[in-house]
């Protein structure tokens, strides 16, 4: 996630403008080492989501080495299937995305989608985000990056599914009515992170927090 000093996370209704080329690149590096990116719907939209790609051919040869696909794959979160079937993000034949949805969704709604993305449902009135992770997991996913919004992150942290934040501190001060990183239910409490490395570059801050009990040996 990329947040203003002053905590905004959308500058003119998304996060791109917030970042530079510096961030760019580090966003690629996680991105990197996905398995399977996982997106709130109203992220995509706001954002333009396309097919995700990696860097270079080197990046997608280093994934192949590990066992893993040439590129991440995409895991869209929608109770209300409120998506664009003519948006790039579905013209992938070799990898279309996964679209996570309740078994309660519309059904003419998931019929149109299946043609174009492979559906997992997960919860009824609401998407179970424990269930969805243990399906992408029989799927092969072993390393899963959240992306946001901040309704995602909140029902990600709320349900103690966060292992650790990678955030790309940008210098700037923004004010407005911005959401926070992560907003929603509230969980068993604060989760307790390390921070477990610092990078800074053209005035960013990028740091990499870590569960307290997955923090590596000093």
């Amino acid at each position: 996630m990329v947040s203003s000093v002053d905590g905004a996370t959308a500058l003119d209704g998304a996060s791109g403008s917030l970042g530079g080329p510096a961030d760019r690149i580090v966003f690629q590096a996680v991105r990197a080492v996905a398995d399977v990116i996982l997106v709130g719907a109203a992220t995509v939209r706001a954002e333009g989501y396309g097919v995700p790609t990696v860097a270079d051919e080197p990046q997608a040869e280093r994934r192949r080495s590990r066992g893993q696909a040439p590129r991440p794959r995409l895991a869209i979160v929608s109770r209300s299937l409120d998506l664009d079937l003519d948006a790039a993000l579905f013209r992938d034949p070799e990898q279309p995305p996964f679209v996570v949805t309740t078994t309660d969704a519309d059904p003419e709604r998931r019929t149109a989608l299946a043609g174009v993305a492979e559906i997992i449902e997960a919860g009824e009135a609401s998407v179970d985000l424990r269930s969805a992770l243990g399906r992408l997991h029989d799927r092969g996913a072993r390393v899963v990056l959240a992306e946001g919004g901040p309704t995602l992150n909140g029902q990600l942290v709320a349900a103690g599914l966060v292992d650790e934040l990678c955030l790309t501190l940008s210098p700037l001060l923004v004010a407005g009515p911005s959401r926070r990183l992560a907003e929603g239910p509230v969980g068993t409490g604060p989760l307790p992170l390390i921070l477990d490395r610092v990078l800074t570059e053209d005035g960013f801050l990028f740091l990499r927090y870590v569960r307290a009990v997955d923090a590596p040996a000093p």
